[in-house]
């Protein structure tokens, strides 16, 4: 192959190159120049698209009354929430963007948390609220977590077990917490049987390994 990979690759080639070569895959793909320059076309045409609707969402932010209504601030925090999960898969650099959208998010919640000053279940639903973003935008420090969030995700059904399988320490520990107690166990149940059927003499140390982690995690 010819076409170097991508320092920060997006969603696409990132899908790629965990299933290039990668027996645990049905049909896993062949390094291939032509392969490889498609699938980062489609991650630059995912940055563009990303791009343009962030410089949108930023432009109502600064276009907005002092008083405005309070679906349009509610309906700007969803689209800034979404952005920032789409920014964590994308190609590229975009720690700049994210933070860009957490300072919106911010001056956002403090003109909502304005209009519910004297309320107390309010404010406590709002800072229950706050936590849950918090933890999920530090999950998404791992790109395979927005690689499973995307609405449309190129990890399919039959590719979930093999991708949790192939991937770091920290990526699937955080990639668990997306998944209910008896979907981590249905995916640790499908793991062992599919390393079993493809790797019965245990070449592939690092997906054993994270079989084990799987299985470590329900015990606990």
């Amino acid at each position: 192959m010819s076409i170097p990979f991508s320092e920060r690759p997006g969603r696409h080639e990132r899908h790629y190159r965990r299933r290039l070569g990668n027996p645990l895959f049905n049909a896993p793909p062949e390094s291939d120049d032509e392969a490889l320059l498609e699938v980062q076309r489609l991650d630059h045409e995912d940055l563009v698209a990303f791009l343009t609707e962030l410089r949108g969402t930023v432009e109502r932010a600064v276009a907005f009354k002092p008083q405005e209504e309070t679906e349009v601030v509610l309906k700007l925090k969803e689209d800034l929430e979404r952005l920032y999960e789409t920014a964590a898969g994308l190609a590229d650099e975009q720690e700049g963007n994210q933070e860009a959208i957490r300072q919106l998010l911010t001056v956002i919640m403090r003109s909502i948390r304005a209009n519910t000053e004297g309320d107390p279940l309010a404010m406590q639903e709002m800072a229950m609220e706050e936590q849950a973003r918090n933890l999920h935008f530090e999950l998404l420090r791992e790109p395979l977590v927005a690689d499973l969030l995307h609405p449309e995700s190129l990890i399919g059904a039959d590719e979930l077990v093999p991708t949790l399988l192939s991937e770091s320490e920290s990526a699937v520990a955080a990639a668990l917490q997306v998944f209910d107690g008896d979907q981590r166990a249905e995916l640790a149940e499908h793991a062992r049987a599919l390393l079993e059927a493809r790797d019965p003499r245990h070449g592939l140390a690092g997906a054993w390994q994270r079989l084990a982690q799987m299985e470590d995690l329900l015990s606990r």
